[in-house]
């Protein structure tokens, strides 16, 4: 009966995240607004970005901000491919994808010899950089930005509103959840772990400690750069503006809200950290405020993350009413 029990809770908890992409699924019919229909865009779109910086800040243990520079470099590739080059906007996707290895190579190496605050620091200064060059440099468009980006196109179908382009960026968030599913629970996510938990074990089996790191690197600028040119795409207008350490910030609390290490918990996060603030504008100017406290009692009172805490606390609740029903019963016998 007990074994019966278990897997009975194992299956509901396996159907939970299912449940929780069919209701993304369906929220372009019941949600109508073209705003909230873009806010959803942009937290699939973070998802995805979440989702790879998961492999470098959950599971490794190594702490990034430049992220939004790597998400930038993404959607400035995949623009200028198009705009200047004039090549269509999935064969731009090549071009996107050598530029998010060549990062992940780049900021993979500083993470051997320097950790902790220092590394954050130099991929804070790799985040400015990159909005500097964005900013100034001509051919980038300057601090005005890239125009008239054109959309996805399959034949003479074109993603060009917003529940077409809900639907794009919602199959790949897809495709992309199962390439994370298989990295985490592959060799690879076992080995991301164990730098973070004992790289001295790693090293005795023989695992290249460095490799590991650049790997975890790599994986999460071909998940940001991705992300960005597909956000390029849809928003057919980009700014260096948008590329701050700020968002770079917002995609580690997205991670610490879902709970570091969590794999669902990325995708979670990043609809709290995208759709909170939208909904908080009404206020008015204190409204980043308001934020601001809500996310420091999140963090304050779900250090393991909303949902494992949640789990956590309902299941001792549970657990206390079980106990004190055993003694109900036996103080009736």
């Amino acid at each position: 009966m007990k074994e019966n029990k278990a897997n009975k809770k194992q299956t509901k908890i396996s159907w939970f995240p299912i449940a929780m992409l069919g209701v993304i699924g369906i929220l372009p019919v019941f949600m109508t607004s073209n705003y909230y229909q873009t806010v959803c865009c942009q937290a699939m779109l973070y998802a995805i970005v979440a989702l790879g910086l998961n492999f470098i800040v959950g599971l490794s243990g190594l702490m990034t901000l430049g992220t939004a520079a790597i998400y930038g470099m993404g959607a400035y590739t995949s623009a200028l491919a198009c705009t200047k080059f004039g090549l269509n906007p999935w064969l731009a996707l090549v071009p996107v994808l050598i530029m998010g290895w060549l990062i992940g190579q780049g900021l993979g190496y500083p993470s051997l010899r320097v950790q902790g605050v220092y590394l954050s620091l130099a991929t804070i200064g790799f985040n400015e950089i990159v909005r500097t060059l964005l900013t100034n440099l001509e051919w980038t468009g300057s601090g005005t930005g890239i125009r008239n980006i054109e959309p996805y196109r399959i034949g003479s179908f074109a993603f060009d509103t917003q529940v077409k382009s809900y639907y794009l960026i919602y199959i790949v968030l897809l495709i992309f959840i199962v390439i994370a599913w298989k990295i985490v629970h592959s060799r690879w996510g076992r080995a991301f772990i164990a730098v973070k938990d004992n790289p001295e074990a790693l090293q005795v089996c023989g695992i290249d400690i460095a490799h590991v790191k650049i790997t975890a690197f790599t994986l999460s600028s071909v998940f940001a750069v991705v992300a960005g040119a597909m956000y390029a795409h849809f928003n057919r207008y980009i700014t260096p503006a948008t590329y701050t350490t700020d968002l770079s910030i917002s995609f580690v609390v997205m991670l610490i809200i879902g709970g570091l290490g969590n794999f669902w918990g990325c995708i979670y996060g990043a609809y709290i950290v995208a759709f909170l603030p939208q909904l908080l504008r009404p206020i008015g100017l204190s409204y980043k405020l308001i934020y601001a406290l809500i996310m420091m009692c999140l963090v304050v009172f779900f250090p393991n993350g909303l949902l494992r805490d949640t789990k956590k606390y309902l299941m001792r609740r549970k657990a206390m009413k079980g106990g004190v029903a055993d003694e109900n019963r036996a103080g009736s016998n």
